[in-house]
């Protein structure tokens, strides 16, 4: 069977997945620009890399597939279709598959279009079953016991994985704030245009295990918290300003160690006035979708203004660029930093783009309001005493990451009074967009937000 043949079952079933970006248009094409075969004996694997049409729109996708001869019960669920007297199933749910995956990386292993790595002195788990983990939207990971952590990147973008580049370096300066690189897989292809390109297509890590990711420990600090409303945020049971204060120390100390390995520069003022620009645009657009906004847009706007008067040089760096609580998660010995992608909507040079470590400060500042919030909209609206608890339970937090990076950065974000507020404005436009065309019901959370920074413009 050729990989065509499976190729010709993926506008139907692309469609169905979490992690395939064009859900909203029709398909057009689907064709394979790079196909290599991993396994020749049944379940043959191949690895497919295939570029789909929509439009003016081109994405190109990472789908592993597996071939059985015979239908699998157990496999039913990630069944694409048959084709040519064979079954075809995502091979990223099909351990035989998995463990081909396993193997060709501690081989290092050079096939096809396909470069498998792995760090120096890394034990890799062979002979561990794989486990899809369900909580991934744009990726998928599965777990090989508690051993290691394959997550292989759906949509593959050209260029250096941000993901992989960052944590192959904080793995390199010994970091204990993420979780080690064990190896990585690289690929090329031959795009419509008749250009080759390169990516980074996965990345295996060491699997951390006691795992909870901060979002959900901070917000059942919240729950303790709403169901008890006569009690303060430091009275509480389950007061989190402890573990905010070492997420604070946590961050900071990767954002040093990204410093000692990979690029740094300072921003000039033209730097600032340019940022300021985006920033304004930003708002100009959000108003639109937004309309909510437009009373305290030149308030908003106020801010980008004072950050293009800066006068002063700012230093940047490589950063996170999507932090919030969803991206940490406290294990026994301490919080962990993940998914180093940068935000999804962006392009790669934007995500790779050297920017103040602020952006990360201000982003975890509007997580902990979100964390406090949430649960106010949806399940206590019109409850002023417990509005009151939540707004002090995010400030309490908020100061207590602010103290923790001061600690470990020998300087207090909070003293960058208006990067840090312009930064925390255009976070606050585009959660307001974002809210408003994917969770109505949770747009309240940044215009409460902005009517803070319209009466409290700093």
């Amino acid at each position: 069977m050729t990989a065509e043949a499976a190729v010709a079952l993926l506008p139907e079933w692309l469609p169905q997945q979490r992690w395939f970006a064009g859900k909203n248009q029709p398909i057009d094409s689907v064709r394979a620009v790079a196909a290599t075969r991993l396994r020749d004996t049944d379940p043959e694997v191949w690895h497919l890399l295939v570029e789909v049409a929509q439009g003016d729109r081109r994405d190109t996708y990472q789908v592993p597939v597996s071939l059985r001869e015979h239908y699998d019960d157990r496999l039913e669920h990630i069944l694409l279709g048959d084709a040519e007297g064979r079954y075809v199933y995502d091979a990223l749910h099909d351990k035989e598959a998995t463990a081909e995956l396993l193997q060709r990386f501690a081989d290092q292993d050079r096939v096809g279009t396909l470069s498998f790595h792995t760090e120096p002195g890394a034990s890799l788990p062979l002979g561990e079953s794989s486990l899809v983990l369900t909580h991934e939207q744009s990726n998928t990971s599965l777990a090989y016991g508690d051993v290691a952590l394959l997550k292989a990147f759906r949509r593959v973008v050209p260029g250096i994985n941000p993901d992989i580049e960052i944590h192959d370096a904080l793995t390199r300066a010994e970091s204990e704030y993420v979780a080690p690189l064990l190896g990585w897989l690289d690929g090329s292809w031959v795009d419509g245009s008749g250009q080759r390109q390169e990516a980074g297509l996965a990345m295996l890590q060491a699997f951390l295990t006691t795992a909870t990711d901060g979002w959900a420990l901070a917000t059942t600090s919240v729950r303790d918290l709403y169901a008890e409303g006569d009690l303060h945020a430091d009275e509480v049971g389950g007061d989190f300003a402890g573990e905010a204060e070492r997420l604070g120390f946590a961050t900071a100390e990767v954002h040093a160690a990204l410093t000692e390995v990979l690029p740094t520069r300072m921003l000039s003022g033209d730097d600032l006035v340019a940022m300021a620009a985006r920033m304004r645009s930003r708002l100009d657009a959000a108003v639109v979708t937004v309309p909510e906004l437009t009373q305290h847009a030149p308030v908003l706007a106020e801010a980008f203004d004072r950050l293009a008067a800066l006068d002063e040089a700012v230093a940047a760096q490589r950063i996170h660029g999507d932090l919030h609580l969803g991206q940490v998660v406290r294990t026994v010995v301490g919080w962990k930093l993940v998914d180093f992608e940068g935000e999804p909507a962006k392009s790669l040079a934007e995500r790779v783009a050297l920017d103040s470590p602020i952006r990360d400060v201000a982003a975890m500042l509007r997580s902990f309001d979100y964390a406090a919030l949430h649960l106010l909209v949806v399940d206590h609206p019109g409850s002023d005493q417990i509005a009151y608890r939540a707004s002090e339970w995010a400030e309490r937090n908020q100061a207590a990451f602010c103290d923790g990076y001061a600690k470990a950065a020998g300087h207090d974000p909070r003293e960058d009074v208006v990067l840090l507020r312009a930064y925390e404005t255009d976070k606050v436009v585009y959660e307001a967009v974002y809210e408003a065309r994917n969770r109505p019901a949770w747009l309240a959370i940044p215009l409460a937000a902005v009517e803070r920074f319209a009466t409290d413009p700093r």
